[in-house]
């Protein structure tokens, strides 16, 4: 287990459009793994709604120009709604990205994935992927039935990335509408507009326009693990006003190996969670708090009973600054790692 910190620093300047010219004759390959998603939808009019219905072969086909910029190479995942998508799905995917960057001839890859939990998938692979090459997430909020299809310049855009030169160093992200958003604090905030993912305080990354990547923030914060061959069973919870604390004994109870719950304001808890949370942790449950609040991060700020300063001192971690849903999948891996310690535990979630 190792960090990589990067100071995020704000700059503006285009890194201009690529040809077969600046590489010599040989345009850059990029493999474009398809899971399915809106991009790959169609309106049914028996179930009236949008299913899977379109191949990666035909993602490719509907792009016009996609050969010019790259030779692509499609690699079937799977072809179903992101919401049926499970870490354990997302393990496999991070192994066969693993598989194609490390071959000689891929330039990068391209993720083809729902949005409703593309911003997760993202953050797993950036946690779990060894690579120094672009892998880029992409999908649509309109299906290929729509009046406007989002699709096809989305996925034009992130082939354009994936094997654009000056790409690799942003790791993982999501592209999306013309903007570039690090894994990490990318989310998706809107349900139904093209316009759905942003990195909140963090800013976005870059903007593709016209064959340009233009850039806003050059590197970013990532925690790498390797990738483990089994998840350990994390429990995300979301406490309220009047909590008794009963959820948490229930999933001690099950036999959970850790909990993320989401608390309020900075990450506080009332006193019979507080209680709880303590039960928890007398068992040797690891226990990481976060917050609902969609800004800021958790932090240690107040004593009382279940306050941030109290949960840090009774040995509970805060999620710093990822949100509650990629806290879990940070437990799931870290706790598959060999002598992980609480020490090395905290360290990850360092913001």
């Amino acid at each position: 287990m190792f960090i990589r910190a990067f100071i995020i620093a704000i700059v503006s300047f285009s890194a201009a459009g690529y040809s077969s010219a600046d590489t010599g004759s040989q345009l850059p390959h990029v493999a474009v793994v398809t899971t399915g998603g809106t991009i790959a939808m169609k309106y049914d009019s028996t179930t009236g709604g949008a299913v899977p219905a379109v191949s990666g072969a035909d993602l490719i086909e509907a792009v016009p120009g996609l050969d010019s910029i790259a030779t692509i190479e499609t690699v079937e995942f799977s072809n179903i709604d992101s919401s049926q998508m499970t870490p354990e799905m997302w393990r496999e995917l991070s192994e066969r990205v693993q598989e194609l960057v490390y071959r000689d001839d891929v330039t990068g890859v391209v993720v083809t994935h729902g949005t409703d939990t593309m911003a997760e998938a993202a953050f797993f692979l950036v946690t779990t992927l060894s690579t120094d090459k672009a892998v880029v997430f992409v999908g649509s909020m309109r299906s290929g039935s729509d009046l406007s299809p989002d699709g096809p310049a989305n996925l034009f855009n992130a082939v354009l990335q994936a094997g654009h030169p000056d790409a690799s160093s942003w790791g993982v992200t999501v592209t999306m509408n013309q903007y570039i958003s690090g894994a990490r604090h990318v989310e998706k905030d809107q349900t139904t507009n093209v316009q759905t993912f942003d990195c909140g305080e963090y800013g976005y990354l870059g903007y593709i326009v016209g064959g340009d990547i233009i850039t806003f923030n050059t590197v970013i914060e990532e925690v790498y693990l390797p990738l483990p061959d089994t998840l350990a069973d994390v429990t995300l919870l979301f406490s309220y006003a009047g909590d008794d604390g009963s959820m948490v004994r229930d999933a001690v109870a099950r036999g959970t190996d850790g909990i993320v719950i989401v608390g309020v304001g900075a990450g506080n808890l009332n006193e019979h969670v507080f209680e709880a949370v303590r039960y928890a942790l007398d068992l040797g449950i690891p226990v990481v708090a976060g917050s609902r609040v969609r800004h800021g991060q958790a932090e240690p700020l107040y004593g009382d009973q279940g306050g941030g300063s109290s949960l840090v001192e009774a040995g509970v971690i805060l999620t710093g600054s990822i949100d509650p849903y990629k806290a879990r999948l940070l437990l799931m891996i870290a706790l598959a790692q060999p002598d992980m310690d609480t020490a090395a535990l905290q360290s990850l979630f360092i913001p």
